[in-house]
């Protein structure tokens, strides 16, 4: 069974806006990767580590390049 794991540095961002982008991915993965992972019948642990654009993107842009690198790996490229 694949498991979902992030790091949200600090780089200067108050605690709030750290939880905002660790809810953010938390329901990335929990709603979108893990169900592709379990589709494809892949068990990986997924470690994801936020770097500082991730505090000034949207919801839309974390969801779109994360599923693309899901895609990517449950492809085999």
């Amino acid at each position: 069974q694949s498991r979902w794991g992030t790091i949200v540095p600090k780089h200067r961002h108050s605690i709030v806006e750290r939880n905002r982008v660790k809810r953010r991915l938390r329901e990335i993965g929990r709603t979108r990767l893990l169900p592709l992972l379990r589709e494809s019948g892949l068990a990986l642990d997924v470690l994801v580590r936020a770097r500082r654009e991730a505090y000034s993107v949207g919801f839309r842009t974390l969801r779109t390049e994360l599923l693309a690198v899901t895609e990517d790996m449950c492809s085999g490229k």
